[in-house]
């Protein structure tokens, strides 16, 4: 495999001349750089006006490596070919460098460049890349690739310092000057040359020396690089200064990924510290990282993410309702999202906004809080590229583990780490309750490693002791809900009404789906022809769980199981797509059983419940139109019965449905996630660890 490198652009604050006569310093050998042995002159030619200067050398390299592995190959020094190019009067050097030792097994090359800047000429740049090709040494093949990438690492790093050694040098000899080179019809006759006038004709640089509006420092203070702006080429202050500290053969992933991206995205393409995050998130796999990116942008552009805080409205529900916001930063200087999860009525947000909307607003969070990074950085001078959460969790308890919530929330996940890697710099969990381990086993698996471990989670009081909130956020903007002094705005939350839930139809509907289906589902139920549902059960003790919501008439619920499968040309149809499944010659106790008793929900109730199976097998789960003959216990109809059908215009009623089956050894793991908003169908207790028996139990709420 070759191995590749690019360095960002380095920006000397100096003349090119005046670099040029320190570079020259660092020739034949460089106490510097230790594995530098010795170098020696090979051939060396100019034009005939002397403007291009070409110089060939021949350099002995002592690389650090086991001494077994160099007596296998036989060599105590590598030789390498270098070949500089001065050309004076475009004020370039460019050097080209190969390797003379195992040429036929290795191939290495590198090149480097030394220019003016293009918007200063009184400073210089230097580029340099590099790539390594082993195509065989001795079997020891990557044992060799991993010490040569290790020492160019190392050698990159001693070359950012050697050419600001020779230049303090140079200072501290009164060499701040070295004249420009002219040609010989120019000069007069003068023979054009390149050389260091001597100490007492020195001359300090002009502090104005920097043009186009760009400041110059003092020279005689330390060689300083130049800052850079998120909108210039990559330069290395620029990188330090916006970016953090990267290894070289970082800055090369990241440049070499960037380019990559200027030459297949036409077009806009992500700042450098998005680029960054999606390297980080992969260890720096360069191949990895950039199909790991392309999918993230292809989902951007697929859904006009990239416009979401422009173009999406936050619906007033959502304001009401949703009890999150951004509040200050931390000790960091990250921007700071707190979240009163225990707060917030997680049902009542899918049911009345669907998964669309509250992933809409889970983007828009992240997408300000990128925003909120870049100003970060810019108002603290240091790169900020990721944000602390605090999430409260009082007032959590088991209707927070309501499944299809849950369920929204894992897809929610699911699609952030693919899209927002590297962005949680600390997750400060306060105030969990004995059931947040129940929630954690289910939404943990889906969290990348790394982010797992920026996890803190406090329980109770906890976090106001030592080691708690204070060593993060600074005293004074503690929030007033956590015992601080600091007014916090964010809404506190509540229940959401129950006549603001939207059909299944309506959330069906929305336009521009981020989620490709909802995990609710709808059906009509007919007088004579009930809605059945067919789930097959390869393990006993299973647990099929359901939620569902009764918008339009009364429905008898109940569940039935069978050893045989519904033979395909014995399904009939019932009209408006309802099937029957279970076989009208089928005789019930014999081809099938009741596992589940059956009980009435009224309209606009709301039911969950789980059942553990006893047996593999089929198991038809059964919607049926209620009537007041179906159910009345005596001769006299009740009154809520008489009620109730005067409000059905039409022998139809409608349900929203969700289902799920966890096996057996997933449901031992997280039994109490199967309770939901005012139902006890997780108490299921001692029946959980039995598969001798079948245990079910639902919940009805209005």
């Amino acid at each position: 495999m070759v191995q590749e490198y690019q360095s960002p652009v380095r920006i000397y604050k100096r003349p090119f001349e005046l670099v040029m006569a320190a570079y020259v310093r660092r020739f034949p050998k460089c106490g510097l750089i230790p594995v530098f042995v010795d170098s020696e002159i090979i051939n060396q030619s100019q034009s005939e006006d002397g403007s291009v200067v070409v110089t060939e050398r021949r350099c002995t390299i002592d690389i650090e490596a086991p001494r077994l592995l160099k007596r296998i190959a036989g060599v105590d020094y590598l030789y390498f070919k270098q070949k500089n190019t001065l050309n004076r009067s475009n004020r370039t050097l460019h050097i080209q460098v190969h390797n003379e030792t195992f040429s036929n097994r290795v191939n290495v090359r590198e090149s480097c460049s030394y220019t003016v800047h293009p918007e200063n000429e009184d400073w210089t740049c230097f580029e340099q890349s590099a790539s390594l090709d082993i195509k065989s040494f001795f079997g020891f093949e990557s044992t060799a690739e991993k010490i040569a990438v290790k020492q160019y690492a190392s050698s990159i790093q001693k070359g950012k310092e050697i050419i600001e050694h020779y230049l303090r040098e140079l200072e501290k000899e009164g060499v701040t000057y070295v004249p420009r080179w002219t040609p010989p019809d120019v000069s007069g006759g003068v023979e054009a040359r390149l050389q260091l006038p001597p100490p007492s004709a020195a001359r300090a640089i002009p502090g104005s020396s920097a043009k186009d509006g760009l400041c110059s420092k003092d020279p005689t203070s330390p060689v300083e690089l130049l800052p850079g702006s998120p909108d210039d080429k990559l330069d290395a202050d620029y990188i330090r200064r916006y970016l953090g500290d990267l290894t070289p053969l970082q800055e090369s992933c990241l440049i070499r990924l960037r380019q990559w991206l200027q030459e297949t995205h036409k077009g806009k393409i992500p700042k450098d510290q998005h680029v960054l995050r999606f390297l980080r998130a992969r260890d720096f796999n360069l191949d990895k990282a950039r199909e790991f990116l392309c999918q993230s942008l292809t989902w951007r552009k697929q859904h006009q993410v990239d416009f979401l805080l422009d173009t999406w409205e936050r619906p007033q529900l959502l304001q009401d309702y949703y009890s999150g916001g951004w509040h200050h930063h931390d000790r960091d200087g990250r921007p700071l999202y707190i979240l009163r999860l225990g707060q917030m009525d997680t049902k009542g947000l899918v049911r009345a906004l669907g998964e669309e909307v509250l992933l809409r607003q889970i983007l828009s969070i992240n997408e300000e809080g990128l925003r909120r990074c870049e100003e970060n950085t810019r108002v603290f001078g240091r790169p900020i590229s990721c944000w602390t959460c605090l999430v409260d969790l009082e007032g959590l308890n088991m209707r927070h583990l309501w499944r299809p919530g849950v369920k929204a929330l894992l897809r929610i996940i699911e699609v952030v780490e693919a899209n927002y890697p590297e962005t949680l710099g600390c997750l400060l969990i306060l105030r969990a309750p004995r059931v947040f381990p129940v929630l954690w086993t289910l939404v943990s698996p889906l969290i990348d490693e790394n982010t797992r471990k920026k996890f803190l989670v406090y329980a109770g009081n906890d976090y106001q002791g030592p080691g708690g909130l204070v060593d993060y956020i600074d005293r004074e903007i503690i929030p007033d809900f956590l015992r601080g002094d600091c007014m916090c705005d964010i809404p506190e939350g509540g229940m959401v009404p129950k006549f603001l839930y939207r059909t299944a139809e309506e959330l069906e509907g929305e336009e521009n789906r981020l989620l490709t289906d909802s995990i609710y589902k709808s059906a009509s139920i007919f007088k004579g022809a009930p809605y059945e549902m067919l789930i097959e059960i390869a393990e006993a003790s299973a647990v099929i769980t359901w939620d569902f919501d009764v918008s339009k008439g009364d429905v008898i619920f109940s569940i039935y199981h069978s050893k045989r499968p519904p033979k395909k040309d014995s399904i009939t149809s019932l009209g408006a797509g309802n099937a029957q499944l279970i076989d009208r010659s089928w005789v019930l106790g014999q081809d099938y059983s009741m596992v589940e008793k059956a009980f009435t929900c009224r309209e606009g109730e709301s039911v969950q419940g789980s059942h553990i199976t006893r047996w593999p097998g089929f198991y038809i789960l059964q919607w049926r139109f209620h009537s007041l003959a179906a159910c009345a216990a005596s001769s006299l109809p009740r009154v809520d019965d008489v009620l109730a059908s005067l409000q059905v215009s039409s022998h139809k009623c409608k349900i929203m449905y969700y289902t799920e089956v966890l096996a057996s050894h997933d449901f031992r793991g997280s039994m109490s996630s199967l309770e939901s908003c005012q139902s006890g169908f997780s108490q299921l207790s001692a029946a959980t660890t039995s598969s001798s028996q079948s245990h079910a139990s639902s919940t009805i709420s209005r």
